[in-house]
């Protein structure tokens, strides 16, 4: 039985690991839908296991004999397994600062429970084989639920290494298949949720990458062989550059809109945009075409109408970013370099952007529509939007703006129930609108708001969609086989549109 020191220090134990599983694993790193964490979510699954064990062992048992050897033994398997996830972790991804705090405390603290606890269990090794009932009252309790809250903890993870282990989408080098062979291409944003992608497409069909990157520790991880920029003026001006695209800005979903904030999303894209506009005009062989991002928030917000690249927009803060942002960019424009604006809508994929953040809620069951969930979701999966990229760099008809989003735009309302049967739990919590609209201009535009925006352009040139509907994107994306083919949908073709329903 352990006395009332070891079990505080078990408590502070069982507090410092649940902080570190829900705000890191969960809320922060999102662990279960990072397939590069697939090795590090088994080891959680089976360190877990031993933690179940143990808790309710130790909660309600002596052990003695064989039984304390055993107990040893997996304390020795979980110091084995420990180091090892440390390793992983390391390996595979950059801990936040906070992450590398808990785990130091963790194993401070972890060897003062074996200090105190090791000797005493030494010592029941030499008695009989056997065990001894001995509660230890609210110890005990905490100890049950502490053993089953890591054994289902345990169970999730291991689901997930299962299914993150599943192939689930065509190789990346098929996602630039359009372009012609060793292309020289410089990225900007290339560490973002889009540019990470894009550049793994490129390196895996054989091009050549250049990137401009302020954190060159941080790009240096995207892999090889690729050119390191920290700026636009370290690129000499006899470089011959193929496409030029930019991705880079600062994140319109991050942190409200406060004045000093909204300075910042602005600045961030014109200082990116004009540092790339400044390096084709100095390049003295210009590169025949500059793809620019932008969003849709160019249209503003609507209600029903149906949005394509001639449209109309409206006033408002995203449209203000998105105009001075084309703009911009639009001065790079000559006979030589045609320049594209890719409005992009809401890009999907697990590992990042705002379905990576939604997935923690609908997967506990508190998933729903926001406000009143009748605002259009204009939408596109990750893949789609790097091979709209391709085409749109292999296509020289294709310039000015460009809508990147998927063909079937979906209600809020919708895609939350739609969100909810992938991931086969209830979407019934709703997000009140009025919380939602005290958050100003960020709740007004990006949670209430919304546009139904076809992507004309890209259909009228040709270009088919793999994942053209909601289901179809998340079919793939929660671990079924996808074909390696784009998919030949009938709202993936140009046809005549009748308007939303």
């Amino acid at each position: 039985m352990m006395s009332p020191g070891v079990w505080v220090l078990v408590a502070l134990q069982i507090a410092m690991g649940a902080f570190d599983t829900l705000y890191h694993h969960e809320l922060t790193e999102r662990l279960a839908w990072r397939a590069s964490q697939r090795r590090e979510l088994r080891l959680h699954a089976i360190r877990n296991g031993i933690y179940a064990i143990l808790f309710l062992v130790f909660g309600w048992i002596a052990v003695e004999g064989a039984f304390a050897i055993a107990i040893l033994a997996l304390l020795g398997i979980e110091i084995v397994l420990t180091l090892w996830d440390f390793v992983e972790e390391d390996r595979t991804r950059k801990l936040p600062a906070s992450e590398r705090v808990t785990h130091t405390f963790l194993a401070l603290n972890y060897g003062a429970i074996l200090t105190l606890l090791l000797p005493k269990l030494v010592d029941q090794t030499t008695a009989p084989t056997g065990f001894e009932y001995t509660p230890a009252g609210y110890w005990s309790v905490l100890a049950s639920v502490s053993a089953v809250a890591v054994f289902l903890f345990g169970v999730r993870d291991y689901a997930a290494s299962r299914r993150l282990g599943r192939p689930r989408r065509a190789p990346a080098r098929d996602l630039v298949s359009p372009l012609p062979a060793r292309q020289r291409i410089l990225i900007a944003g290339a560490t973002g949720f889009v540019g990470k992608r894009l550049v793994e497409s490129l390196i895996s069909a054989g091009h050549e990458v250049m990137v401009v990157a302020r954190d060159p520790l941080k790009a240096a991880k995207l892999g090889v062989p690729i050119r390191i920029f920290q700026d636009w003026d370290q690129i000499p001006s006899d470089s011959r550059i193929d496409a030029v695209i930019n991705l880079a800005g600062e994140s319109m979903g991050e942190g409200l809109w406060t004045r000093a904030r909204k300075r910042v999303l602005l600045s961030s894209r014109l200082a990116m945009t004009s540092g790339a506009v400044g390096l084709i005009a100095r390049l003295q062989a210009r590169p025949p075409v500059l793809v620019n991002a932008s969003a849709i928030g160019w249209y503003g917000l609507y209600d029903d109408e149906v949005l394509t690249e001639e449209s109309p927009g409206r006033a408002c803060f995203c449209r203000d970013v998105c105009v001075a942002w084309e703009k911009e960019a639009q001065r790079a424009a000559s006979d030589v370099t045609r320049v594209v604006s890719l409005r992009i809508g809401l890009v999907f994929d697990t590992d990042g952007g705002l379905l990576n953040r939604l997935l923690l809620p609908f997967e506990f069951g508190l998933g729903g529509p926001m406000g009143t969930g009748r605002q259009w979701m204009s939408w596109i999966a990750r893949d789609d939007l790097v091979r709209l990229i391709a085409h749109v760099l292999a296509t020289p008809s294709l310039a000015g703006p460009v809508n990147a989003t998927a063909p079937a735009p979906e209600r809020n309302a919708a895609f939350g129930k739609k969100l909810g049967r992938a991931l086969r739990r209830p979407a019934i919590l709703p997000l009140p609108e009025a919380p939602l609209r005290a958050l100003g201009d960020f709740g007004k535009e990006l949670l209430l708001g919304g546009q139904y925006v076809l992507p004309q352009k890209a259909i009228a040139t040709g270009f088919v969609f793999r994942y053209p509907t909601l289901e179809q994107a998340f079919q793939a994306f929660f671990g079924k086989d996808t074909p390696s083919d784009p998919v030949q949908s009938e709202v993936g073709v140009a046809q005549p549109y009748t308007g939303p329903t």
